[in-house]
């Protein structure tokens, strides 16, 4: 996985006028876990804009004193109103521990249902899942060629042996609908071999139909 540098300065003081003075300079308080201990430390806010602001996903290499500490970004707290950054919590990646992270998905393909008049419908743009560091993927790159109107893709059909996805099997991540002008027109957009698909067909058999 790509990875993203952050300049950081330790923090002495973590009450709240030494937080307030941080914030209003432009700097973000932030706290990395997982090492011996908690360590503080700031941040310029611009140090966020290819961390937070994009699709992608990455893990961060925050330098301290010339310390280099392997982490990944577990949460950030905006302001309600002008939507500042806050606070952010970082957990240090060790090669030997899990961690959780969520991942976007890619759609490839043009499904033979869209083909067909269907409309392709995507549950989840990221999808969170636990791996060790070495194994953490860019993105969830997904072909939905196959799958035709009616036809659901599941999670439980693109398990992964390098990573451990933290949704049920059975959570759909794109499927195909009859499209609204299709279902007005009272057309049955419907492929030969699909005529006796449901919706509520079982998610094996309808994972088995989409490979």
């Amino acid at each position: 996985m790509k990875s993203i540098t952050i300049q950081g300065q330790k923090r002495e003081n973590v009450g709240k006028k030494s937080t307030k003075a941080l914030r209003d300079a432009e700097l973000v308080p932030c706290v990395v876990y997982g090492g011996e201990q908690p360590i503080n430390f700031s941040t310029a806010e611009k140090s966020f804009k290819n961390l937070v602001y994009t699709p992608d996903a990455h893990t961060v290499v925050i330098e301290l004193e010339g310390k280099k500490i392997d982490a990944v970004l577990q949460d950030i707290q905006f302001h309600p109103i002008t939507d500042k950054i806050l606070h952010a919590d970082f957990y240090q990646l060790s090669a030997d521990k899990p961690v959780v992270m969520e991942v976007p998905v890619r759609i490839t393909g043009r499904a033979k249902g869209v083909v067909a008049g269907g409309v392709l419908r995507q549950s989840f743009r990221k999808l969170r899942l636990k791996a060790l560091p070495a194994n953490l993927p860019d993105e969830i790159v997904i072909d939905v060629t196959p799958l035709r109107i009616g036809n659901k893709l599941y999670v439980g059909s693109i398990k992964n042996e390098a990573y451990t996805f933290l949704h049920p099997d059975n959570a759909v991540v794109a499927a195909v609908k009859m499209s609204r002008n299709a279902m007005k027109g009272g057309a049955a957009v419907m492929d030969d071999d699909d005529d006796e698909e449901t919706e509520g067909a079982a998610p094996e058999a309808e994972a088995a139909s989409a490979e």
